[in-house]
């Protein structure tokens, strides 16, 4: 999951006492993994969007593997992404922190991660009580789902595996669609778990556009949003599955954790390395980071379903560009990377990496942002860019604050052994397989699958078990408090969308720049005969391949 903190303000820190402890904790690299790099890349738009574009988003983000091997489970970075509020009329609820956003990168809880990142969904309860991250795949245990059940897989042509959705390993730069769109799926309704708590009708829906897929892939439950009215009633018709959304998201790319070491010469002068990281070059200028960043008003998609839910002509799911709103990209910005050093006293000690000194950002086009690199700090190599790996300490002076700026290797002294570090990936227990109660719910079991036990596999390294469900019957949707009645009637909607919704059409624009990434091809999967419409693929079992 990204930050809770939706816009990143960085603070001044004073410099004087940080430069003592850096020197006085600087060592031999050889110890333990304490030092990192962490911070945001702020990438600004343009204009403010009108509120009534408030139906949904989208942005195509590249795919690329930021570091070249996989650190291990503390390394945690979102690529470019946003963050989806909800959008008050008054003031925001204080105290109170709920959104979407998801989107491409590595968590600390991703099981079997590889260097290509995997997208997951981030819906985010009330103060992080409840997360969705996809199907099956959430905050709690199976015996306290807070989430695990807030997804509901729409999409017959993709299998969302427990641990993320992969995309086609050693994808390096190519582009990634996606966005969140509200559909008209579930009617609104006075009661919640039959009390006087209305849910809304907001289905928040995940709409992709790769190379091998394009379409709706699943949707966040209102419920998921609105039983936590039940608890809290100042929630009560604040939350996503009853408003909008503000257009006007904040996008930025934070980074929690990229591996880095500090030491010293005998002269006291304080060097550090970071892990190789790298940049996609897949621009004429450089590297390209988020193109058509959109908005939507409702005229974009949801109008002509529900007309052709109440019995109009059938929408082709084409999004309308009389309903979005394209933002511009002015071409400022900045970096808050900082490499941060954990104090005797329990405190990190921060301090800014100079990068401005290899990275200028720079407008691609009117509708793209991306960077430009400093010729001779960087490296390239075939589709990527690496930054610079050495930096020295630089002190304070004037109104200049201290920072880490880069230096070429044979600038550091060998004496604090940083030019020998080998950055591998780590020798890690095996992951435990991630499960669900299949064999022991009985919603998983009644009335169940009418297909399999099928099996995926998967280019991180895992085997996927899944079943067919009918819609209807899928176990989220029995976790969603509606009565059958209310599913049946949702039944019959998403047939309709499975007769006249293509996984091939177009649905969201497609990129101007660049080309599209795939989704790793064992999850764009056939529906068995006879199952075609109306029927969807649910992730029952996910573990390490032993074949």
């Amino acid at each position: 999951m990204k930050s809770s903190t939706p816009r990143f303000i960085p603070m001044p820190i004073p410099m004087a006492p940080i430069l003592g402890a850096i020197l006085a904790l600087a060592s031999s690299p050889a110890r333990a993994d304490d030092e990192y790099l962490a911070g945001y890349l702020i990438i600004p738009t343009g204009e403010r969007v009108d509120r009534s574009y408030n139906a949904g988003f989208s942005m195509y983000v590249p795919v690329w593997p930021l570091l070249s091997a996989y650190p291990g489970h503390r390394f945690q970075t979102g690529l470019p992404g946003t963050w989806m509020f909800a959008q008050n009329d008054g003031p925001p609820l204080k105290d109170m922190y709920s959104d979407v956003e998801g989107g491409l990168g590595w968590w600390t809880d991703t099981r079997f991660p590889t260097e290509t990142p995997k997208f997951i969904m981030g819906g985010v309860g009330p103060n992080f009580s409840e997360i969705a991250n996809g199907p099956s795949h959430g905050a709690g245990s199976w015996d306290d789902p807070r989430g695990l059940y807030g997804v509901v897989q729409l999409s017959p042509w993709i299998l969302f595996p427990i641990d993320g959705l992969n995309l086609r390993q050693g994808t390096k730069g190519r582009f990634l669609g996606y966005g969140y769109l509200n559909l008209p799926l579930i009617d609104p309704k006075p009661t919640t778990d039959g009390q006087h708590v209305p849910t809304g009708g907001n289905c928040w829906t995940l709409f992709l556009n790769a190379n091998n897929f394009k379409g709706p892939v699943a949707f966040f439950s209102p419920y998921f949003w609105s039983h936590n009215g039940l608890r809290e009633s100042r929630l009560v018709g604040n939350l996503l599955d009853t408003r909008p959304v503000d257009p006007n998201t904040a996008i930025q790319m934070e980074t929690q954790y990229i591996p880095c070491r500090v030491a010293t010469d005998a002269k006291g002068a304080s060097y550090a390395r970071i892990a190789p990281t790298s940049f996609p070059l897949n621009s004429p200028t450089g590297s390209a980071l988020v193109q058509q960043s959109t908005s939507y008003a409702k005229e974009a998609i949801w109008s002509s379903v529900a007309a052709w839910f109440n019995g109009g002509k059938p929408s082709s799911g084409t999004i309308d560009p009389k309903g979005s709103f394209v933002r511009s990209f002015p071409g400022n910005g900045y970096a808050t990377w900082e490499i941060r050093i954990p104090g005797p006293d329990g405190k990190e000690q921060r301090v800014a990496l100079d990068w401005s000194a290899f990275a200028h950002p720079t407008p691609v086009n009117a509708h793209t942002y991306g960077y430009r690199w400093k010729e001779g700090s960087t490296t390239k190599s075939g589709p990527l860019v690496t930054l610079p790996e050495y930096y020295r300490l630089t002190s304070a002076t004037g109104k200049a604050k201290a920072r880490w700026s880069p230096i070429p290797v044979d600038q550091v002294p060998a004496e604090t052994g940083l030019r020998k570090l080998k950055w591998a990936r780590p020798v890690e227990p095996p992951q435990d397989p991630y499960t669900t109660p299949f064999d022991t719910d009985p919603t998983w079991k009644t009335p169940g699958p009418v297909a399999g036990p099928f099996r995926a596999h998967v280019g991180d390294g895992t085997v996927v078990t899944y079943y067919w469900y009918r819609f209807a019957d899928q176990p989220a949707l029995q976790h969603a408090g509606l009565t059958a009645d209310e599913r049946e009637q949702l039944q019959k909607r998403v047939e309709q969308i499975h007769r006249s919704w293509p996984k091939n059409h177009n649905y969201l624009a497609p990129p101007v720049l660049g080309t599209l990434a795939d989704i790793d091809p064992a999850l764009v999967v056939k529906p068995p005969k006879g199952l075609e419409i109306g029927y969807v693929p649910i992730t029952s079992r996910q573990e390490l391949d032993r074949r």
